[in-house]
């Protein structure tokens, strides 16, 4: 059965035919590329079929119902695209081609899977003559369809025969497709667990400046959705703040009341952020911004602690008097220099992940291909990309001369947010966060000479000495000298 007449093989194939499966399978075949298609569930192949006779109109799409059947309607180098739950399935769906394929055949598994495992599985499969390739995915459901930000890596030439199909169907910008070759091995997988992460961050920062002008202010969700507006049409334009202003427009149909305020404040997550958490702290990477949003999540599914504990433990009782439009503005200033610095912690993640396992990622190109197509486009973006092609070792993004202008001249606005919201007893851990890290960096001498002669007192640390910083790390005996 297929949506048109029946090729004599596919140019690709796609396994899985959940939301994200079927919906890049409909973008590939009405990029023209007759494509196969098969599920374990056969009856997800007849309603995908029935699906490409409307979207995919004209174009040729083979469904199979065994796995053999499927493997043998494409053509060689076989590309054979997975797009099942990460994890063991993915191992299980491999263990399954394997028998089936020939040497030289490629497997690109689009879900989040764990860059570890897509090492390991690009490494044994290699083995075997296989090519895999671990390819993120970013723009949900919609971004599927109709071009997503596509972040493949593994043998670049196995990525040379994937990449006119991919350079087709990602999403396309005024710099090219929203796609490039990542880097070897695990590369791709990588930078989509930061990519995820990075939003993790983005959402918390617009629910803190949400929860701001929700809770100091009083704003309407009309007023919200007239501000978030606002703020879409100037620096903050991105895909995240524009959804954010639709929102608020939205009202419940039964109650007449805004639909967002009938939310649970419970948020779930399904692991990037916090794989992108464990993996910065094993190389040595702070990003407060991006841990603080990971925790956020985690204490807002206490929410039965949190009921209670909103009773036993009270806040400032006191009241916001200043001007309206000028926390207003503070609240937008603090938004985006916090971006900044949450951008800063994930490409300072990614280029330590890709000197630790030798992937040469570009940052730039990173910054260019999210310019469209993933949840975290924003126009922002293509400064980032300018950011890095001025100086590409750039070492954070504060340094550079665009953004530390904008950072300091965002400054005290930043801190009148930060400091407002604390004192009214408003919740910005990602925010604060991102102010710390902006305070850390920026400061010559730290406290942390203390934290090194404590170290030193028990348990014999040692310590550098800042008279003579090349000279070897000496060690002292602070209880016979504290006695004297």
């Amino acid at each position: 059965m297929t949506a048109s007449t029946q090729p004599k093989a596919a140019k690709i194939g796609m396994v899985g035919l959940a939301v994200m499966g079927e919906n890049l399978a409909l973008n590939i075949a009405r990029n023209e590329y007759p494509i196969a298609v098969y599920n374990r569930d056969t009856t997800k192949v007849d309603k995908f079929l029935d699906r490409a006779k409307t979207h995919a109109e004209g174009q040729q799409v083979i469904g199979a119902y065994t796995m053999e059947d499927f493997v043998k309607s494409i053509e060689r180098p076989r590309k054979i695209i997975l797009l099942v739950k990460a994890g063991g399935a993915v191992d299980a769906v491999i263990d399954q081609l394997k028998p089936l394929l020939d040497k030289g055949d490629i497997i690109i598994d689009g879900g989040n899977s764990f860059f570890q495992n897509t090492i390991r599985r690009e490494k044994d499969l290699k083995a075997e003559g296989l090519n895999f390739i671990g390819c993120g995915v970013s723009g949900g459901e919609k971004g599927a369809l109709w071009g997503p930000s596509l972040m493949p890596g593994g043998d670049r030439a196995a990525y040379d025969e994937l990449k006119p199909i991919w350079e087709k169907i990602a999403a396309q910008v005024d710099d090219g497709p929203c796609v490039t070759y990542i880097g070897p091995d695990g590369a791709g997988h990588f930078v989509k667990m930061v990519h995820n992460g990075i939003e993790y961050g983005d959402m918390q920062l617009i629910a803190e400046a949400y929860g701001i002008l929700r809770s100091a202010l009083g704003m309407s969700a009309a007023e919200l959705a007239d501000t978030f507006a606002q703020w879409n049409a100037g620096d903050l334009n991105s895909f995240l703040i524009e959804i954010t202003a639709k929102i608020f427009t939205v009202n419940d149909p039964e109650t007449g009341q805004p639909l967002v305020d009938l939310i649970l404040d419970e948020a779930g997550q399904k692991g990037t952020g916090k794989w992108t958490s464990d993996v910065a702290l094993d190389l040595g990477v702070v990003i407060p911004t991006i841990q603080a949003a990971v925790d956020a999540r985690v204490l807002s599914g206490l929410k039965a602690e949190r009921v209670e504990a909103s009773k036993q433990l009270p806040g400032p009782t006191a009241s916001y008097t200043g001007d309206k439009q000028e926390l207003i503005q503070a609240v937008h200033d603090a938004l985006y220099a916090s971006k900044i610095c949450s951008y800063a912690q994930g490409m300072n993640l990614i280029r330590r992940g890709s000197n630790e396992f030798n992937w040469d990622i570009k940052l730039g190109e990173l910054a260019r291909i999210w310019k469209g197509g993933c949840i975290i486009r924003a126009q922002f973006l293509d400064k980032i990309k300018q950011a890095y092609q001025r100086r590409a070792d750039l070492p954070n993004l504060l340094l550079d001369p665009d953004f530390k202008a904008w950072a300091l001249e965002a400054q005290p606005r930043w801190r009148q947010a930060v400091t407002t919201a604390q004192s009214l007893g408003i919740p910005v851990t990602a925010m604060s966060g991102s102010l710390a890290y902006f305070d850390t960096y920026r400061t010559a001498n730290l406290p942390l000479n203390l934290t090194q002669a404590q170290r030193d007192f028990f348990g014999s640390h040692t310590y550098k000495r800042t008279d003579r910083p090349d000279a070897d790390a000496v060690h002292t005996e602070w209880e016979e000298l504290a006695k004297n």
